[in-house]
């Protein structure tokens, strides 16, 4: 993928885009974004900017297109048939959807952690070495500075480094999530997506990874889809609020939260409906 250059600051931004950080381009600009599964359309009109090295909560009912936003951060909806799309989303100013943009090294930069933990039935060394290993490290020395400093980086490597050619599948349910944010971050991501990435955890499993998300900011941008806003609100620094595939209102979260500009957004934080 080639080099990414930061993209200029619109002359006139969407009403729905987040203030701007001074002196600092978004990381990452959706456009007018509009998805399609077949004729349905999932998204409409989307305009969102995401500041680097900061966590951009997506908040919203059931079906209201956040999950499918994030899945267009890296592509992955070009994996199911007859999707569509018009609009643009830039990183660091660099089209994703252009001509000659490679999804898979797009990937590499945009890693994501799914809803339930899924890692591979294989040892929690090889876990994290397989996406290095792909990309072409092959020394085992520098396979296993990797395996240490993303084990250490997501608070597992005490609790595995005597039992590192162990299954993966042996671990906790939030072990195995913390495993699968060290194997993202084994191929050195800018952006690391996560969708629902605690719903399958119990409070003190959620607990440590809404503390990594936090450590993890300081180098990495991070954007997350979630159901509990109260994690919305512990966990990110900007908040956007979807419904039915538009973007209702983004801002930092403090504002969303606390004094919300939309009233489907009081609404929907309010407990009145979703």
């Amino acid at each position: 993928m080639a080099e990414m250059v930061p993209t200029k600051e619109p002359e006139a931004p969407s009403p729905a885009i987040a203030p701007q950080v001074a002196n600092a381009g978004p990381l990452i600009s959706a456009q007018g974004l509009n998805f399609f599964y077949g004729k349905f359309q999932a998204l409409r009109d989307v305009s969102i900017d995401v500041r680097e090295r900061c966590v951009t909560a997506l908040i919203g009912p059931s079906g209201c297109g956040k999950s499918t936003f994030l899945r267009c951060l890296n592509r992955m909806n070009d994996l199911i048939d007859g999707t569509s799309h018009t609009g643009r989303i830039l990183l660091q100013g660099e089209d994703i959807y252009g001509p000659g943009v490679d999804p898979v090294e797009l990937r590499k930069h945009v890693g994501m952690v799914f809803q339930k933990p899924n890692p591979f039935p294989m040892s929690i060394f090889d876990n994290i070495a397989y996406g290095p290993r792909i990309h072409g490290v092959r020394k085992k020395a520098d396979l296993q500075a990797i395996v240490e400093r993303c084990l250490t980086r997501a608070y597992l490597w005490n609790e595995v480094k005597d039992k590192l050619h162990q299954s993966a599948l042996a671990l906790s349910g939030g072990q195995q999530q913390r495993l699968c944010i060290a194997r993202t971050l084994a191929v050195d991501p800018t952006v690391v997506l996560m969708d629902e990435p605690c719903s399958a955890l119990d409070p003190i499993a959620t607990s440590a990874i809404e503390d990594l998300i936090d450590e993890l900011k300081t180098q990495y941008t991070i954007v997350m889809v979630t159901h509990n806003m109260q994690q919305a609100q512990r966990a990110s620094d900007y908040t956007g609020f979807f419904m039915m595939g538009r973007l209702v209102e983004f801002g930092t979260t403090d504002q969303i939260f606390q004094f919300p500009a939309v009233k489907e957004t009081e609404d929907y934080i309010s407990g009145r409906f979703g």
